[in-house]
């Protein structure tokens, strides 16, 4: 395994089964990201609420996994583009550079790669993902092939990432708003239960309270004044299993984690 220092040097060689993941905290992406007129994909940087920085994406769907790395509070910490694996697989050196590395705080680091999903039926990117998989699965973590989540789901998912910036909210307000029982309540009533602040800012601190998951609802479908808030951990969808369509190039009984989309709906109308 290969690092990039901050300082621009190198670190080669590294080893990968007793490297911890403290090597990466002095790290920078792998490759360089480029912008040029007429590229095919879009690179960019994302504000992460969880690295309170900036992270990088070289397409739209990484930038849809980051949002919703972002929105899970089991993770602690994202780096793009983290290592470069070099590995011999039929005779012949091989190198990878996964898109993400995910570290969580009640799991296993989990190593993503971020593949648009009619790409998956290609010999060789099958045959990429299915070594990095075997050498990730070997030292104990956690593998993912992120294709393209529910359609509704995303675009709540971007809505609400409008109010991850913590700094932006009135936090005597935010406090009010916790101690109060909505347990049960909708959206719509929980917009107007707080008559003493302008509507804007309860109705922004709320979708706030959603993003930070003080309050959990469905958001399957679009999100709407008849939305019920409810307390507790976010519901988790049927995994888009994108990982079972690489072939494993040998039997192996660790599981494989793939997308799991969390349920959520589309978007809070301004006239709500």
């Amino acid at each position: 395994m290969s690092l990039r220092r901050t300082n621009g040097k190198i670190d080669e060689d590294l080893i990968w089964s007793t490297s911890g993941v403290d090597v990466f905290e002095p790290s920078i992406p792998w490759r360089t990201f480029r912008w040029r007129n007429g590229q095919k994909h879009y690179s960019g940087t994302h504000w992460s609420s969880t690295m309170r920085d900036h992270v990088v994406y070289e397409s739209r769907l990484e930038l849809t996994r980051l949002l919703y790395a972002d929105f899970d509070q089991n993770v602690t910490a994202v780096f793009a583009q983290p290592f470069l694996l070099t590995t011999t697989v039929d005779g012949r050196k091989r190198r990878h550079v996964p898109d993400y590395l995910v570290l969580r705080e009640k799991d296993v680091p989990l190593v993503v790669d971020v593949k648009p999903r009619h790409l998956l039926t290609r010999p060789k990117v099958n045959f990429a993902l299915a070594w990095a998989r075997e050498v990730v699965l070997s030292r104990g973590w956690d593998f993912e092939v992120w294709s393209e989540p529910p359609e509704g789901e995303l675009a709540n998912l971007r809505f609400l990432a409008g109010y991850r910036r913590d700094w932006l909210f009135d936090e005597d307000l935010l406090t009010e708003i916790r101690q109060a029982d909505l347990h049960g309540a909708t959206l719509s009533e929980a917009f107007h239960a707080f008559p003493r602040h302008p509507d804007w800012k309860v109705r922004a601190a709320v979708l706030r309270l959603l993003w930070s998951q003080h309050f959990v609802t469905d958001l399957t479908e679009v999100l709407s004044r008849r939305h019920v808030l409810a307390r507790g951990r976010p519901r988790w969808s049927a995994p888009v299993d994108a990982t079972s369509l690489i072939p494993s190039t040998r039997p192996s009984s660790t599981a494989v984690t793939t997308n799991r989309p969390i349920e959520y709906g589309d978007l809070v109308r301004e006239d709500m």
